[in-house]
């Protein structure tokens, strides 16, 4: 078989960790590998690279994807499926691995319904791919976030202040609970877990009380928090229709409104792409590695339609329509109870 290999969406760290699995797979499968450039895009333009041994070497520490990333949606571009099809068989390709989180996903699922031979990998930091407990690059950010707060920690402690983290997390706040958890937070905000400024505030009140004159708050880019004004409206949005979170400025509303309701001196830090970047940790490294070589072997045993995944310690296969068709994995409430104890 000739392979194709893409990575869609936002890069992380592991993706040249997932394509140098799949290129070493299939060479010892026999099998050849194209590389699809900045995802979808390189099916509709054409940009195809033969990757070989030579290429992939040295590329498991390096962060982002060397094949370049893209948020190209073809529902979005005039006959854009029809152009993939067409340039997938002129490419001669034979099945292709697309590595990426929901969007490029549901590209995956809708070329396989129109019979193109595909395997997904769920690579995402936000790590709310239903099916899988983790996602290439959601270590890494989270190890970032925890140093980040750790940093953090001795600035807050010296000026007396409170510093608040904005980090990623659309719908689901993986990063913000698990980082906040390992870097000690003193409140942590994230979308599936109801929070107000009273709430933040009395808790701040509380710790200034017992003697503690510096805090810590995480919050998730995409959580909504009732009394405070994060502004949206008039964001553009991707090709997926998801808005600019970046924008938002919701670790800016909390700080204001901490100090004009506290006195408390605060500062915020937007982390922001700095999450994205970076060599990959050990951890991501080890699943990039076994998602790709799986994605490989399921394609040559001719298993289309499927998404690998890690449940527990094994390497499993679910659909991609169950993965799509599922909403995106929240966090669950008892590991949030558990951050709460150290609040």
């Amino acid at each position: 078989m000739n392979i194709g290999v893409l990575t869609g969406g936002g890069d992380c760290p592991g993706l040249n960790a997932a394509i140098r699995a799949v290129v070493r797979r299939a060479v010892d499968k026999g099998n050849s590998v194209t590389g699809i450039k900045n995802g979808w895009q390189g099916l509709i333009s054409s940009d195809f690279e033969p990757l070989d041994l030579r290429l992939v070497s040295g590329i498991l520490p390096i962060g982002g994807t060397f094949l370049g990333t893209s948020r190209t949606n073809p529902e979005k571009i005039p006959g854009g499926y029809e152009i993939i099809l067409k340039n997938f068989q002129e490419a001669r390709l034979d099945a292709l691995v697309a590595i990426g989180g929901d969007d490029t996903l549901s590209v995956a699922l809708a070329l396989s319904d129109k019979g193109v031979p595909v395997v997904g990998v769920p690579k995402t930091m936000d790590n709310d791919v239903y099916g899988t407990d983790f996602c290439i690059g959601f270590y890494s950010a989270v190890s970032i976030v925890t140093d980040a707060l750790d940093k953090l920690h001795s600035t807050a402690s010296s000026h007396h202040r409170v510093m608040v983290l904005e980090v990623m997390g659309r719908e689901a706040g993986w990063v913000a609970l698990l980082g906040g958890l390992g870097g000690g937070a003193d409140w942590i905000v994230i979308p599936e877990v109801p929070s107000t400024m009273d709430h933040i505030v009395d808790h701040l009140d509380e710790r200034r009380g017992l003697g503690k004159d510096f805090s810590i708050i995480v919050v998730a880019e995409g959580a909504v928090i009732p009394d405070i004004k994060a502004e949206s409206a008039g964001i553009g949005g991707d090709a997926f229709g998801h808005e600019r979170l970046d924008k938002r400025g919701v670790g800016d509303a909390v700080s204001r409104e901490i100090e004009r309701r506290t006195g408390f001196e605060t500062r915020v830090t937007v982390l922001g792409y700095v999450q994205r970047g970076g060599s990959p940790v050990v951890f991501d490294r080890i699943l990039a590695t076994r998602l790709g070589v799986e994605a490989v072997d399921l394609l040559n045993k001719g298993k289309y339609g499927v998404m690998t995944a890690l449940q527990g310690n094994q390497i499993v296969t679910l659909s991609l329509k169950e993965a799509i068709s599922k909403s995106p994995r929240k966090v669950d409430p008892q590991l949030y109870e558990l951050a709460r104890i150290f609040f």
